[in-house]
């Protein structure tokens, strides 16, 4: 282990440090600062090295938490980075995006605070591309066969790099005009900046791995061609049909789903600033949705120059503290005060919206909102409660219903709760054709989706060879260690 004493001596969590609050929302690069080497090592010498290891259970990807917190403590960051990308590709994009449920099933944090995996995971990945460890690993043979991965967002990615290290000939197409999906236009610049994508997608292309930014399979070249040009597909588009709301008034000028939103900012700061930009400057702003896309659009509105920045959420504050339904080492849902909510803004929840309302012409002006009551499990508007909020500027973040419905048709997949039906190694009924990441299993974390990509990468690997080495963490199957 790393310290034998160290959750003894250092029983707090110490995190990185965040720009301040004043200072970030002038820009759009990441809000936080470089780790302090002295607290990274601190940190890492929390860990137990625990005999069952349950942050292993915790993370889709199986990671080697306690090696590397180990390595970290010892100043070991080469053979940490090693041993971090045995069982993750992108351990630079989870550090930074994904909720950590290894830290909530983290046994340290039975009675103290869990060790800080996330951030030490961030800057193992970090230093290891500052120090040039992140070669290129081609494969010493090719197979013959091709794959063609069909969307660029992590469980593409992850499936296209391990599928090209394994010597198959690998192309991703990508709808966008840059590769990366829901990495590149979706997630804030403030979270993610896109340097850190092109720097693993320079290590991919050395590899090998082709790729074909500014095709949309089904419109500039047919599923069917496709399928015809290579020996598998890998169906990774995500989950990008947008739950939205039919309520009067939705028509209105200013009313917008939030990832038309998020992805005009995103261009805009990539130096292709969007005709007619959807922009929160001088508005009052209100986000509905509570999730992580409602506080993407609350820090985007801060940097564009907001008036005001109101949250509102349909259903019940979370708790503080894990609830006894949610015990360890079940990933909690708990009240959480991202980086955005910092920023400032106002957060309500039980608050339903009943009604979108126009001014003289045609534009929104304010929202008609009620008390959320549940009777027998069900959430509607309380009579007598309603009230009006004003707004400028709407923008719908209520989450994700499934995958596009016409690439089921266009392979007849049947769909199923929004997705392509598939078997637990991730292959539909059309042969050759598998589904990996949000795309098969709905809108989920950043880390299942890696986990999914690698793992149907072993599953095609296994089909086009008959046998395979590389590893499947996951079966299209499982779920979530939560209640």
């Amino acid at each position: 282990m790393a310290d034998p004493r160290g959750f003894l001596k250092v029983t707090e969590r110490e995190l990185p440090k965040k720009r301040p609050v004043p200072v970030r929302i002038l820009d759009w690069r990441e809000i936080g600062e470089p780790g302090d080497k002295a607290v990274l090592k601190r940190q890492a010498g929390r860990c137990m090295d625990c005999g069952v290891p349950f942050c292993h259970q915790g993370c889709p990807l199986g990671n080697l938490i306690p090696e590397w917190n180990d390595l970290t403590w010892r100043g070991e960051g080469r053979a940490a980075a090693d041993r971090l990308h045995m069982t993750n590709n992108f351990p630079e994009l989870t550090g930074r995006l994904c909720p950590a449920p290894c830290e909530s099933s983290c046994v340290l944090g039975i009675n103290q605070p869990a060790v800080t995996i996330k951030s030490i995971e961030q800057t193992i990945a970090d230093e290891a591309f500052a120090n040039g460890w992140t070669e290129p690993h081609p494969p010493a043979r090719l197979t013959g066969k091709t794959v063609a991965v069909v969307g660029s967002g992590p469980a593409g990615l992850a499936a296209a790099q391990q599928l090209t290290r394994a010597g198959h000939t690998v192309a991703v197409y990508e709808r966008d005009d840059r590769i990366g999906g829901l990495l590149r236009y979706g997630i804030p610049d403030f979270k993610l900046e896109k340097r850190t994508i092109d720097a693993r997608l320079a290590q991919m292309t050395a590899e090998g791995t082709r790729f074909r930014a500014g095709v949309e399979i089904g419109r500039d070249l047919s599923w069917e061609q496709l399928r015809e040009r290579f020996d598998a597909i890998v169906v990774a588009t995500g989950a990008p049909v947008a739950r939205d709301l039919e309520i009067p008034g939705r028509s209105l000028d200013g009313v917008h789903l939030a990832m038309d939103y998020l992805v005009q900012q995103n261009r805009a700061v990539a130096g292709t600033v969007p005709a007619n930009q959807i922009s929160a400057e001088g508005k009052h702003v209100v986000v509905l949705g509570g999730g992580d896309t409602g506080s993407d659009c609350i820090g985007t509105a801060h940097r564009q120059g907001a008036l005001s920045v109101t949250n509102l959420a349909i259903g019940v504050q979370p708790p503080t503290e894990r609830p006894e339904h949610q015990p360890w080492p079940i990933h909690a849902n708990l009240f959480e005060v991202q980086t955005s909510h910092e920023e400032g803004g106002d957060r309500h929840y039980l608050v339903s919206t009943v009604e979108f309302l126009a001014n003289e012409v045609g534009e929104v002006r304010a929202l008609k909102v009620a008390e959320t009551e549940i009777v027998d499990g069900v959430r509607r508007p309380k009579a007598g409660t309603e009230r009006e909020i004003p707004a400028d500027l709407v923008l719908l973040a209520l989450g994700f219903t499934g995958a596009d419905a016409s690439i089921g048709h266009a392979l007849e997949v049947p769909y199923e709760r929004g997705v392509p039906q598939r078997r637990p190694d991730f292959a539909t009924d059309a042969p050759g054709v598998f589904v990996a990441g949000d795309a098969g299993r709905g809108a989920s974390l950043i880390v299942w989706a890696i986990a999914e990509g690698r793992a149907a990468a072993a599953a095609v690997d296994a089909y086009l060879e008959g046998d395979t080495d590389l590893p499947a963490p996951v079966r299209a199957t499982d779920r979530p260690f939560a209640a």
